[in-house]
């Protein structure tokens, strides 16, 4: 799940045993790499799932259902209900929509692109993740922002090692996307996590090589960027979530949850069977 500039708290009003988040990055053990496997995995799980459900004439509100029902069968909770007042499973965000759209009575049509973001607690840790679906046949400006965002994920996860610098992860986002004469959205970013929702680091999807916060062993994570076809300016209606762009341009978006290894990045969220970008059938 997207997230501003800044660190807001937890409110734990699901019983889940969650640790403060403070200014200082937290470095985790193997047991922290334990748990954010099996987070990351469910998180993952649950998009594979609805992937044959995200289909012309379903409204968005059953695939929240779906998620909902699917998690909790597996004995684990959605961390974002009751997020600060959220009360829905999913975000999902449609066509010009940057992030945070709330699932409701749409009904997806032909043509539409979509986010999903989903954010699961498996024995306290978060596994936080977001894909983009393809509704029936896409336009070609459309498939290409789609596979321009991935692309962007990718090369921010493969610039994040240690000794790099979230300066670098940026850059490697923000050039390829600029490259390609699209935009990245400023005003959220990604964050750590971990028995944390949302801590620190942020992690912003622009930046200089070199500079910001040096990665090390044990950090963990999202790196999730918001690409927009046209301007980067968003604003955020006044349901208070749903962030839109200004200039009413397509957005794309994908997330994963990753964490620092010794000689390289690992990624938490990655799809187990495959579906990690459309198409996916």
């Amino acid at each position: 799940m997207a997230y501003g500039f800044v660190i807001m708290s937890y409110i734990d009003v699901l019983d889940i045993e969650e640790a403060e988040p403070t200014s200082a990055i937290k470095l985790h053990g193997p047991e922290g790499f334990a748990g954010m496997r099996k987070a990351g995995r469910l998180a993952a799980e649950v998009l594979d799932m609805l992937a044959p459900h995200v289909v012309p004439g379903v409204t968005t509100i059953e695939l929240d259902r779906l998620a909902y029902d699917f998690v909790k069968a597996r004995g684990a909770v959605p961390a974002t209900i009751f997020y600060r007042g959220y009360s829905h499973s999913l975000c999902i965000s449609v066509n010009h929509v940057v992030c945070h759209g709330i699932p409701g009575s749409r009904k997806l049509q032909a043509g539409d692109i979509a986010n999903i973001d989903v954010t699961v607690v498996v024995d306290g840790w978060h596994g936080d993740t977001s894909r983009m679906f393809t509704v029936g046949d896409v336009g070609v400006k459309a498939k290409r922002l789609v596979d321009v965002t991935y692309e962007c994920l990718m090369r921010g996860i493969a610039a994040a090692k240690p000794g790099a610098t979230l300066g670098d992860v940026g850059h490697a986002i923000q050039s390829y996307a600029e490259a390609q004469r699209c935009s990245v959205v400023r005003d959220f970013c990604g964050h750590g996590l971990g028995r944390v929702f949302h801590d620190a680091p942020n992690v912003v999807h622009v930046g200089r090589p070199g500079r910001g916060v040096v990665l090390k062993p044990g950090m963990f994570f999202t790196i999730e960027p918001m690409i927009n076809l046209g301007r980067a300016d968003v604003k955020v209606l006044d349901d208070g979530w749903t962030a839109v762009t200004r200039d009413r341009s397509l957005s794309a978006q994908f997330e994963h949850s990753v964490g620092i290894t010794e000689d390289g990045c690992e990624i938490f969220t990655a799809s187990p069977t495959g579906l990690d970008r459309p198409p996916y059938f």
